[in-house]
Formats: C-alpha cells, structure tokens, sequence
C-alpha cells in the first residue's frame, strides 16, 4: 500500500527483529504527516508486548533526522534502545542525507549502510526512483503511458481510440497512474476526450494532482477534470500556461485550478521548466497520459525517462501514432531504450522501456 499512498514521502518499509531473531515489528510510511516505517514497526512490537530493547531494525532507507511533517525517526529508534540499525540505501534528502546515521551512531546504536551496488540497495531506490529522481535532479521521475496496436496505432484518423487495449490492461493502467504523485495530459486530450484522469480503483486511498499543459488557457470550465475524483477524494488542478488572459485566468482559478505561467519558445508552455515546478510541488513520478504531439515534445526535448507502453494484438493501419517525433534523418536520431519487462496483462502486451542514460543517477547517488 505504500507503494500508492507514502506520496510525496518515500516508500518506505520496516522490520524489527528481537535479539533472539524474532520479527516482532513490521510497518511501513504511512500517508504525508502520518507516522513513517519506523515508527509504525515500533507500535507494532509494542502492541504485541514485545520489547524492543536490544533489537537489530532493518530498513530500505536512512531514518530521517529533521523534523518535517512527523518527528525524526531516528530519535524513536533511539528512545526504543535498538542496538543495530541495518540501512538498504542512503537518504539522497539534503535535510537527512547522513546524518541520521550519525545521530544513530552518537546515540550508541550500531548502523550498517548496505554497499551501493548490492541488489538490496538497487532494489530500494528503484522502489523509490521519484524520491531520488526530484532529490537529485530536481525534476520527477517522467514516465509516459501509451496505448496502441500491434502497428503503433493510438487513434483511428476520426479519432477514435476507446479502447484499443482490454479491460486487464486499463486497470493496470490505473494501477501505474495510483503510484503517481501527479497525472500529466495536454490541451488536446482535455478537448477531445474530457477526461477524469483519476484513479478508479478499489481501496483508492489518495488521487495524484493532475496537470494540464495549456498554452493558451483553453481549459473549459465545465471539463470534467473539475468534477470530484473517485472516492470523494481530493486531488489538485494544476494549469500551466504561456499565455495572460485575466479573465481566463480568474474563471479557472474559480473552479479551483492553481495557474503556472511558464512561457517558453513560440508561445508554448517551457516543458522543462515545469518539470522544474513540479518538483517544487513535491511530485515524485509524473504519469503521462497525452496525446501524439505533447508526447512528442516531450520526447524531443529529452524530457522522458520511462515508456509504458500496452500494445493490442490488433492492427489498424492508418491513424495517429503515439507520438509526433520524427521524421528523423539518422537511425542514430531516434530515443535509444532498453527494456525493463515485458508482460502479457490479460490479451495485451505490457512494455516497460527505459530511455538509455536516464537512470544513472540511481546507480551511484551522490548523497
């Protein structure tokens, strides 16, 4: 469950084992300003009457050491007398980064930092590459979903598109889109398809904000984005635009959108400087859902990190494709990617690809 709701924190989880090699405590962070692994594996133990005196606590993240929504974790640590703190990987937060391992170590608990390049390590900041990705670059981690045919096909020339993929691969869909911090789509999406884009899942917890890039601030009012998510819950609007039109401006703001003015080349919103934004406004994984032309922008400006791509076993010819990128001179031109799975979800096809290089902060953290 963290995996949907730790949102903006990072996912983090615990397990504390007694000093006969019981595991007493387990937990994991729970939702933004509520209790952390930590803390929650302590409650744990003790709701179980065990102690914790002496215990060695394995965790996928440093213990934070600042006091942020929630008290630091390593003071609870200390406070439950742990004798040995096992660390999978460093907080790349410049806030924690080091020295909630020194607070533990002064405090007299024992702390082993796991080596970078071993599997448990990668594993925990893959878990949370948003986490790393806004830490250390100050931009989320971009990854785009796309739904084709066999042939690349996203839409028929009149538009239609729903649904090209089955039942299983949508609601996998929604599953990728429940672990974002926020849902990206275009101008051109909103008034062709007026979407909800939230997250239409059982046990939904929390909605990630959605973003719209529009240039000129022709969202209308009554789209449905506007109307409440799924589950009553609360997510933000947020609208990112070139151009200045008060009166535009003051509607949408009345419906409860929060404008960016982010003005770039040609009267277009500066992509890369939103990504920028977004990272201010705590957005760990970005989730794209757009058309064929803002992915391609996108795409272009080498401001992709990740495809998620469900292809049916179908083929349709002629329509749109699932981005407008080339025409391409070279070979060498297009995105080079290396595949990260690839999955049969129901009678689709699931591609996870990762754009070559993007990921290498990851492999050595500079924390």
């Amino acid at each position: 469950m963290a995996l949907r709701h730790s949102n903006p924190n990072p996912r983090v989880g615990c397990v504390i084992v007694s000093s006969d090699g019981l595991v007493v405590g387990l937990g994991h962070t729970q939702r933004a300003g509520a209790p952390h692994a930590e803390v929650m594996a302590l409650r744990a133990a003790r709701s179980n009457g065990h102690s914790t005196e002496g215990s060695t606590v394995f965790v996928t993240l440093e213990p934070c050491s600042h006091h942020g929504r929630t008290p630091p974790c390593c003071d609870a640590l200390i406070d439950a007398r742990v004798a040995k703190v096992v660390i999978a990987s460093m907080d790349p937060n410049p806030l924690v980064g080091g020295r909630g391992v020194e607070r533990l170590r002064a405090a007299g608990v024992v702390v082993d930092v796991l080596p970078d390049g071993s599997d448990i390590a990668r594993a925990s900041r893959e878990l949370n590459i948003g986490f790393f990705s806004r830490m250390i670059r100050g931009t989320p981690w971009v990854r785009m979903k796309m739904a084709a045919s066999l042939d690349g096909t996203s839409a028929l020339n009149n538009g239609a598109s729903q649904w090209i993929t089955g039942e299983r691969a949508r609601t996998d869909g929604h599953a990728w889109r429940a672990r974002a911090c926020a849902v990206l789509t275009g101008i051109g999406t909103v008034l062709q398809d007026d979407p909800r884009l939230d997250v239409r899942l059982p046990g939904v917890t929390r909605q990630p904000h959605l973003v719209v890039v529009d240039s000129d601030l022709n969202t209308p009012v009554s789209a449905r984005l506007f109307e409440p998510a799924a589950e009553g819950l609360q997510r933000q609007v947020w609208i990112f635009h070139s151009a200045l039109d008060p009166e535009r401006q003051t509607a949408l703001a009345a419906k409860g959108a929060r404008l960016f003015h982010a003005p770039g080349i040609d009267n277009k919103v500066d992509l890369a400087a939103m990504l920028r934004d977004l990272a201010r406004q705590e957005v760990n994984e970005l989730h794209v859902e757009a058309g064929y032309k803002l992915n391609g922008s996108l795409l272009r400006e080498g401001l992709v990190d990740e495809l998620l791509l469900y292809q049916a076993p179908m083929l349709l010819g002629q329509g749109a494709g699932i981005s407008s990128l080339g025409p391409l001179n070279q070979l060498q031109d297009g995105v080079a990617l290396k595949f990260i799975s690839v999955d049969c979800v129901g009678e689709d096809l699931r591609i996870v690809a990762r754009v070559k290089g993007r990921d290498t902060f990851l492999q050595s953290p500079d924390i």
